[in-house]
């Protein structure tokens, strides 16, 4: 069997390296898409069920931001329901 040249080892390696970086890049983004989705599971959580000062000061602040936040059209839409001003006399959820 013939022996590789140190180039070509160079070269397998550099692949290995590449493929390693990309599988690292894949799970922080896992790991970060997971963080959101579970941080705004809390925020739905305690616009619908929180009872403390922060829950009921929270659709205040979200229509303060999240218009300046949101870019896309249909993301606006997604969350339409927490943009807009309440009714008047409606309570806050």
């Amino acid at each position: 069997m013939a022996r590789k040249t140190i180039e070509q080892r160079l070269a397998e390696l550099d692949a290995q390296r590449a493929t390693l970086k990309a599988r690292l890049s894949k799970q922080e983004r896992a790991r970060d898409t997971r963080r959101k989705v579970l941080l705004g599971a809390l925020v739905l959580h305690r616009l619908e069920h929180g009872r403390d000062e922060t829950s009921r000061a929270l659709p205040d602040w979200l229509r303060r931001e999240l218009p300046g936040f949101l870019t896309r059209d249909g993301d606006k839409e997604l969350f339409a329901d927490l943009i807009k001003p309440p009714a008047a006399g409606a309570p806050d959820p």
